[in-house]
């Protein structure tokens, strides 16, 4: 049976990025054993151009049947104006929550080819290998009450409620200790127990999932302040990083640098194993960068890594993956490097160009992976 496919181009270089992708996906249903039937759909910016809504009724019908999402970017500077609740961004929100992906996977892996692109020094940075596990549906992003009020003084009072249950927690804890079990058997959970009450409660219920269920897994803490001085001081230091939706937020950018560029670095959101709809979704973690779309300077290489989590994530295909991963690394190897992460004695190429480029190493990458 042919496994559904959902693009949602979006934004921006969302749409340039997601094409090199999809260029993957007709490749390995020609020459894996699954056949990839892709389809197409509006969100963010461009859905509110069609629709007058982020989130359009067609669009979530399309989420609900497809096997796995593929998103590009949503939002802009054209549509900054608009009413919060109509902005691009609301798609993207919507599209999560609707969907129950609770649990976003952020891995911040550096190549070797790449290690001298970090700001940070090489030795601080080669080798790294960490995963954020972001909680994605609860947080201070969606809790209430949240809002702006008038005040009797004339002034105004913007509020937002920051709220975790134990079901929420307990759910994004198993899934940090599941990978941790898979990778170092590390997790570091971080919070603000001292200040935020709510964190106290995500400290204590992350603390009794490890020991009733996970007892081999290392766990330690850490607030979030130092966590984010740790990742740019020691970041080797770390396994598996798990927090709240708005600290995953903060710490995965700041992750990202220690790769070179935003454009490196994939992303997946998922659901409950068992839920009667779609339930994964990835995208590259970088935003729509408007000021380069439509110029064939955006790096497609975080969309084409989101595309290996895809294989590896929602259709066991681990091999696929590797040789995926395998024929990114054979592209950096030859020197072939977009703007965002131009070295000098590099070749600067644009987004087709590294596609093409990553599709070609695919081939001979996928050969020796089966022939192994």
């Amino acid at each position: 049976m042919a496994q559904q496919i959902l693009m949602l181009p979006g934004d921006g270089i969302g749409p340039e990025v997601t094409k090199q992708a999809e260029k993957i996906l007709a490749w390995l249903s020609e020459n894996s054993d699954t056949v990839f039937e892709v389809s197409e759909a509006l969100i963010g910016g461009a859905a509110y151009d069609a629709y007058g809504t982020p989130w359009p009724e067609e669009t979530a019908a399309a989420c609900r049947k497809a096997d796995a999402i593929l998103l590009g970017a949503v939002g802009g500077p054209k549509w900054e104006s608009l009413d919060i609740s109509v902005r691009p961004e609301r798609g993207l929100l919507a599209v999560r929550k609707e969907l129950g992906l609770f649990a976003n996977l952020r891995p911040a892996m550096v190549f070797d080819e790449l290690a001298d692109a970090s700001t940070l020094k090489r030795e601080v940075v080669a080798g790294l290998d960490i995963m954020i596990v972001r909680e994605l549906t609860g947080g201070i992003y969606f809790g209430e009450p949240k809002g702006i009020e008038n005040l009797p003084d004339g002034t105004q009072k913007g509020y937002n409620t920051l709220v975790y249950t134990t079901p929420e927690i307990e759910r994004i804890a198993r899934v940090a200790f599941d990978l941790a079990a898979k990778r170092d058997g590390r997790v570091c959970s971080v919070d603000k127990a001292n200040v935020l009450v709510s964190t106290e409660l995500w400290r204590n219920t992350v603390e009794r999932i490890q020991r009733d269920e996970f007892p081999k897994i290392e766990l330690s803490h850490m607030y979030v302040d130092n966590a984010a001085m740790q990742l740019v001081r020691n970041p080797k230091q770390f396994d598996v990083m798990v927090t709240t939706n708005m600290f995953g937020d903060i710490l995965s950018d700041c992750a990202a640098m220690l790769t070179g560029s935003l454009g490196m670095l994939p992303s997946a959101s998922l659901g409950a194993a068992d839920s009667d709809v779609c339930n994964a979704l990835y995208e590259p973690v970088h935003g729509s960068a408007p000021d380069i779309a439509g110029q064939d300077k955006a790096n497609p290489i975080a969309t084409i890594l989101s595309l290996a989590m895809m294989l590896r994530y929602s259709f066991g295909m681990a091999v696929e993956a590797d040789a995926l991963e395998a024929a990114i690394r054979a592209v950096l190897v030859q020197g072939l490097r977009t703007g965002d992460i131009m070295q000098e004695g590099a070749s600067l190429i644009g987004t087709e160009a590294m596609g093409n480029a990553v599709l070609d190493a695919l081939v001979e990458a996928y050969a020796l992976a089966k022939a192994a």
